[in-house]
């Protein structure tokens, strides 16, 4: 009998991060949970033996690497990547923005994507049979902009240029790379949501919103594919979000 497949998950402390990799714990996949805060981690994995608790802040590469070193050393071989920590700044227009906080959004939501890449490409190439997945958590701000969001919308699109370029480089050693939009999942960070966002007229209205495991079910279909088969990008949205028109 074959050992269970191996999944990386980025942010897995909260959110998105923790909803995903409950689920592929449940669907008898061994999972790496990377995130800064170990309690956070611990309070995810709930005492899966599946679960490997790697604390780790994606924006310095020499961690990854020895978190990803860890995981190798654990299962093997690393299957997948999904590659999901990221963040935002409070809605504001360009002016109003502090150039710092914008390089740090930028250096968790493209530096950090590229040193999980990049640590995950780098083993998935080198282990026996080369080969695995990197799925790289975009956005609907990845295609259209919300009002306010200089950093959040430039990081995205940086996503998909990333997500592109190592679906090309990827070829040579059997690794494929997809990207998934999402839009509306409900998290502690999108709660508000609910209760009213800044609209492109400058107005304040509530917007519809989806459960986040439809969003880990995406992310789970997309892993297990079979190989040679790849879902390059993947939308997934509460059905009547203000999306299609609002670009």
């Amino acid at each position: 009998m074959s050992d269970p497949r191996s999944i990386i998950i980025t942010g897995a402390g909260s959110g998105i991060g923790r909803a995903t990799a409950r689920r592929f714990l449940e669907a008898g996949w061994r999972v790496g949970l990377l995130g800064r805060r170990e309690d956070k981690l611990v309070e995810t994995a709930e005492a899966a033996e599946a679960a490997l608790i790697l604390p780790c802040d994606v924006t310095d590469a020499a961690a990854v690497d020895a978190s990803f070193d860890r995981a190798v050393t654990a299962w093997g071989r690393i299957d997948t990547l999904f590659n999901n920590a990221g963040g935002g700044l409070t809605s504001s227009t360009p002016d109003e923005i502090d150039p710092d906080d914008f390089r740090a959004v930028i250096d968790v939501n493209v530096i950090g994507v590229f040193n999980c890449a990049r640590a995950a490409f780098a083993r998935m190439r080198a282990q026996t049979p080369p080969g695995g997945r990197i799925i790289n958590n975009g956005s609907i701000s990845a295609h259209a902009p919300r009002p306010g969001s200089i950093a959040y919308t430039a990081s995205k699109h940086a996503v998909t240029g990333i997500t592109r370029t190592i679906s090309l480089d990827g070829r040579p050693f059997n690794i494929a790379c997809g990207q998934i939009d999402i839009g509306n999942a409900i998290t502690e960070m999108t709660a508000s949501m609910q209760q009213g966002v800044l609209q492109a007229d400058g107005s304040i209205k509530p917007e519809p919103v989806m459960d986040v495991a439809i969003v880990a079910d995406a992310v789970l279909r997309m892993a297990s594919l079979p190989e040679g088969a790849n879902m390059q990008f993947v939308t997934v949205m509460a059905t009547n979000m203000p999306f299609i028109g609002r670009g």
